[in-house]
């Protein structure tokens, strides 16, 4: 691919993940005009409003993957993989805010990949808990509930915080909050 056409496909991604996360009925052509490209770009590209979301969720998903990867979920101490995760995770829930709930519903296809990624941070959740850093009568889908909330709510409500204070501040007060000792 060319550079300006790779260029206007990562333009055309993101400013379509923002607007339709923003509103779902937006037209192609709002998204081809937002993003600075003509509208027969994005026509060329994507037949369909839904094919379009279908490769942000894509893209969304591939931009999880390198953040679960690189946090080292299974080698790392846990709060060192923590931090890392919580970090690398914010941004990509900036750039990509489309609602994974929605992706399920709209892209089953993405199901597999989504499922195996939130079952990687279960499984690290459950780590956590068995070396002491949840207190043992948390359950652990109210530590996942917990945790992805305060992600959720720190990208999206506080964009102004940066990733690595972001992860400063999830870190501690999920770790205090339902933290052992």
């Amino acid at each position: 691919m060319r550079a300006d056409a790779a260029r206007n496909l990562a333009a055309v991604l993101r400013t379509g993940a923002r607007l339709l996360a923003e509103d779902p009925g937006t037209s192609l052509s709002a998204i081809a005009g937002a993003a600075g490209v003509d509208r027969s770009t994005v026509h060329r590209r994507f037949a369909t409003r839904e094919a379009l979301l279908s490769a942000v969720f894509q893209a969304k998903l591939d931009s999880a993957e390198r953040v679960l990867d690189d946090a080292r979920l299974t080698e790392a101490p846990v709060a060192v993989a923590l931090h890392r995760y919580v970090e690398g995770i914010v941004p990509v829930s900036r750039e990509w805010p489309v609602d994974t709930r929605r992706m399920m519903r709209a892209d089953p296809a993405a199901q597999p990949r989504r499922t195996e990624q939130s079952k990687r941070l279960d499984d690290f959740l459950r780590r956590a808990a068995d070396e002491g850093y949840l207190r043992p009568e948390v359950p652990l889908d109210w530590a996942r509930i917990v945790f992805d909330e305060l992600v959720d709510s720190v990208a999206h409500r506080l964009p102004e915080i940066e990733p690595p204070q972001a992860a400063d501040l999830v870190v501690d007060t999920f770790l205090r909050g339902l933290g052992g000792s």
